[in-house]
């Protein structure tokens, strides 16, 4: 992962390569590019204040399209004239960011939802977790100095049962579960193989991070009020979705176990070595 190591300032032997890095901040300059994906359905309204918060220096904003009947796609090339709109053809948030991943150019990927709740700025402190060593920068609301004004408490006590259910069972030390703000370098895709359309894929990326042995850093967030709009999410359903994929996932794993533990030239090797 060299395009990730950051240079030393240069010195008077060695003049500054200014165009090959872009600054971040006072502390901070990367060279990999930074892909956005939003998905968005019907965000026109909210677009303005997710855009506002979007750091000058992201290499590319993939916004996915859910089919909006507004003006959700103007009012995007509007305020980032090179983003780049892609049409999702199937159905739910899952479906929609692994359609806004594939769009992606960059070698690193940031989702970020259209409602107007995350934080653009906070970006920064994601990619500074990427280039310092993490492969996936987890956002939590229940991280020390996050915080979240949408949850009800009802929707609190799922996600920390449910929390709760993947440290347990697959060796996580997650403080939050159901959150959209996450980052990762590209190359993790190929790891986790993304397979499902809802909301509860946020739950799958946590798990199968997990599962595939990647460093995993959690970064406070601040989720903020919908703006403008009513939110898909409904606490039982997607509940129910969310711990199916649990089981699954859990299922999944348990086999892998027996399939290797009777796997013909595992016996082989064994008999080898005995």
């Amino acid at each position: 992962m060299s395009s990730s190591v950051l240079r030393p300032a240069a010195t008077d032997d060695e003049p500054a390569r200014a165009t090959a890095y872009r600054p971040i901040s006072s502390h901070l300059a990367i060279a990999p590019p930074v892909s956005v994906v939003i998905p968005a359905m019907n965000e026109a309204e909210n677009l303005p204040y997710v855009f506002k918060t979007l750091p000058g220096w992201i290499h590319e904003v993939v916004l996915v399209d859910g089919n909006s009947t507004d003006a959700t796609v103007e009012v995007a090339r509007d305020l980032w004239p090179g983003v780049k709109v892609v049409r999702q053809r199937g159905k739910g948030k899952g479906d929609a960011l692994i359609t806004g991943f594939t769009a992606c150019t960059g070698d690193i990927i940031v989702m970020v939802d259209a409602d107007g709740s995350a934080d653009g700025n906070e970006i920064v402190s994601y990619v500074s977790a990427l280039v310092s060593g993490a492969d996936f920068a987890k956002g939590s609301r229940f991280a020390n100095g996050g915080g979240t004004d949408d949850m009800t408490f009802v929707r609190k006590l799922g996600n920390r049962t449910l929390c709760a259910v993947v440290n347990r069972k697959f060796g996580a030390r997650y403080t939050d579960l159901c959150y959209g703000y996450n980052a990762f370098w590209r190359h993790c895709l190929d790891k986790i193989d993304l397979d499902c359309t809802g909301f509860e894929v946020e739950t799958l990326m946590n798990i199968r991070v997990v599962k595939a042995g990647l460093k995993v850093q959690e970064i406070p967030s601040h989720e903020y009020l919908r703006i403008h709009g009513t939110s898909n999410l409904s606490a039982v359903r997607d509940g129910l979705r969310v711990l199916r994929v649990i089981l699954r996932e859990r299922s999944n794993r348990r086999a892998l176990r027996r399939r290797t533990h009777t796997s013909p030239m595992l016996d082989a090797v064994r008999g080898e070595t005995s």
